[in-house]
């Protein structure tokens, strides 16, 4: 009887050694694993930040563009009349995560939009650019994209991508009365904000009272000033979007960096006082034997 007692007591301390033996071993195993992820991080943010400073450097001339391309609306004050209906939500994303809440802050814009306006009795439709807005609103609101557009900030925006969208858009027979592009508009490298410019459709501005200052302008300019004023908006915001997106992925990814090398410490901190354990608990055993023998 006391025999198989004593079976028993020399038995608990090999499990409580196995399993103290596991835990090294997951803490190991989890060590390796977030130094290999903060290798992945610390790459990605030195890509973003190359990617960022050539970001920033086209984006001078291309918010000159966009000033002048809105001069027209702006001197006109062009707006749609009150009866006009048909409303279009422009979205500017892109199809590349890891960057904060990029993508989810124009989201979040455009359903406020589209609950608004659809509670003041207009027709709302939405163009997504990137394959990220059209992921976070196809579950929800859906029923609402007219066009989504993918391959976007796999390279720098050009202005003839923009110009493709704004083909796409006059091509797709939804004829608008006025709009919004919505985009993140890059203020510094640590702040953005989600910011939006109006557009309307050659009828609209044709229809204008104010644009009698401009004397006499024949159909055909006008026409092809509107287009290009909308691929020029476009071009525009896509600038805007991708500095703003290079730039928080980059911060997010020195975020991620420190994140991983501060459990590093927390986890090596572990393992050493785990592993004093195992050392200590072995010698208390060997040292029991020891005396039980005598």
């Amino acid at each position: 009887m006391f025999a198989r007692g004593a079976a028993v007591a020399l038995y608990q301390p090999q499990w409580g050694q196995v399993r103290n033996m596991a835990t090294l071993k997951d803490i190991t195993r989890r060590l390796k694993s977030i130094k290999n992820i903060q290798k992945i991080t610390k790459s990605m943010k030195m890509v973003s930040a190359a990617k960022y400073a050539r970001a920033e450097r086209e984006l001078k001339p291309a918010r000159v563009y966009g000033t002048g391309a809105l001069a027209l609306y702006e001197k006109a004050e062009i707006k749609a009349p009150e009866d006009k209906k048909k409303h279009l939500l422009i979205g500017v994303s892109s199809d590349r995560g890891l960057c904060g809440a990029i993508h989810t802050s124009i989201a979040k814009t455009l359903k406020n939009e589209i609950t608004n306006l659809s509670n003041a009795g207009k027709e709302v439709m939405v163009v997504g650019v990137g394959d990220k807005i059209r992921g976070l609103l196809q579950r929800t609101h859906g029923n609402y994209l007219l066009l989504t557009f993918k391959e976007v900030g796999r390279r720098p925006p050009s202005f003839g991508d923009a110009s493709v969208i704004a083909s796409e858009l006059l091509n797709s027979g939804y004829e608008f009365d006025e709009g919004s592009v919505i985009y993140n508009r890059f203020r510094s490298v640590i702040s953005y904000k989600t910011d939006e410019k109006p557009i309307f459709s050659l009828e609209t501005v044709a229809g204008s009272e104010s644009l009698s200052i401009y004397d006499d302008i024949d159909a055909d300019v006008l026409r092809n000033y509107q287009e290009f004023t909308l691929a020029n908006i476009l071009y525009y915001s896509l600038k805007e979007s991708t500095t703003s997106e290079q730039s928080a992925r980059m911060t997010a990814m020195d975020n991620a960096s420190k994140n991983a090398s501060e459990m590093i410490d927390k986890l090596t901190l572990t393992f050493n006082r785990t592993r004093q354990a195992v050392i200590t608990k072995e010698l208390i055993e060997i040292i029991s034997g020891a005396a039980a023998l005598d």
